[in-house]
């Protein structure tokens, strides 16, 4: 189980760090404000034709994910509008204010931000060896953002910046509360909804609607790199936790760097390099994690698609799917045992 969850995770990244020389060979005919805009529509969008495309063709109807319940609309809407409101908006008054390369180091903080929030505001469990592994691809991070030395016009734009990083972590830590949920309806509303708000505060920005051609491959750059890559890190999330999923997903730089050397042709540097070794340290400090003490897991009533496992070994109703995996709303009773775990949606306990 989480061997696949690490590979979902690295593939999320990947998928989103392809999106980024993809992105910038259309940033000749799309500005940056508007193409951010787009890019979000074309996650939304994209993902709304497939999830019902995915529907409609599904013939054992007990397989689908669980659709998102009243109780997650709070969490959701959290997310959204940290993620997908605030964020940019810091970033677009960050970026007005503070010089390339140092708002490249900046953003390396949104791993640092989600691994923080995760571990001191909602409790996720860690150790030294999670601490050193998430350090280590956060310093690969900075090394690949690394342009010099970067020089400080004022502190409001580098804050700005920190604070929309500070946004997105808590957008990641917030979407784990929902990610038991069906991914592709979470990514849905989060493209739909911040999609078009940020295509708006492009253009109050001063930016214009690119022609039909950029801003169709945009939208599908968006969907790919956005849309597929966010589903993807939410089932990654119910697997690992937030910070987990977050460090692995802090290898989307190095991914998208790798790409431009690939298909760009641009040149292999130290920076590449060493940002490579220190990113492989810490995937596999993650990787190698053995994380195994008795713990109690309280009652608990939810639905989620599921196998019937030691955690899943619930009696059905006469109106309970029978194949498997299934989802239906089930109840966890009080359980005390001891086995290697990470901290998924059932392993929420306090250390």
């Amino acid at each position: 189980m989480t061997r696949r969850a690490v590979f979902i995770a690295l593939l999320s990244a990947a998928l989103f760090g392809f999106s980024t020389p993809a992105a910038k060979g259309l940033l000749g005919a799309i500005e940056p404000t508007v193409l951010a805009g787009l890019l979000y529509c074309g996650a939304g969008l994209g993902v709304a034709i497939l999830r019902r495309l995915a529907r409609a063709t599904l013939v054992d109807k007990s397989m689908a994910e669980t659709p998102l319940a009243s109780a997650d609309v709070p969490w959701l809407a959290g997310a959204i509008m940290a993620g997908g409101i605030v964020g940019p908006i810091l970033l677009m008054l960050g970026l007005a204010r503070t010089d390339a390369s140092s708002a490249s180091l900046l953003l390396t903080l949104e791993g640092v931000a989600t691994a923080l929030l995760a571990w001191f505001v909602f409790h996720e469990n860690f150790d030294k060896r999670i601490a050193l592994g998430m350090a280590c691809l956060v310093a690969g991070a900075v090394v690949l953002a690394w342009s010099g030395a970067p020089s400080w016009s004022g502190l409001a734009g580098p804050m700005a910046i920190i604070g929309a990083c500070v946004a997105w972590g808590l957008d990641n830590n917030l979407t784990r509360k929902v990610s038991l949920a069906d991914p592709l309806q979470t990514v849905e509303l989060k493209g739909l909804i911040a999609g078009p708000v940020n295509l708006a505060l492009g253009m109050m920005a001063g930016g214009s609607l690119p022609a039909v051609t950029p801003g169709l491959l945009a939208g599908l750059v968006g969907f790919i790199g956005y849309g597929l890559s966010l589903a993807l890190f939410v089932l990654a999330l119910r697997e690992l936790g937030t910070a987990r999923t977050g460090a692995y997903f802090a290898t989307a730089p190095f991914i998208g760097a790798l790409t431009a050397v690939l298909v760009l042709r641009e040149p292999v540097t130290i920076q590449l390099v060493a940002a490579g070794l220190l990113m492989g340290l810490g995937i596999w400090l993650h990787f190698t994690e053995d994380h195994d003490h008795e713990h109690v897991h309280e009652a608990l009533e939810h639905a989620h698609a599921h196998v019937h496992d030691a955690h899943h070994d619930h009696a059905h109703g006469p109106d309970d799917p029978l194949g498997e995996p299934h989802a239906h709303a089930h109840r966890h009773e009080p359980l005390r045992h001891k086995h290697p775990h990470v901290p998924d949606m059932h392993h929420t306990h306090r250390h």
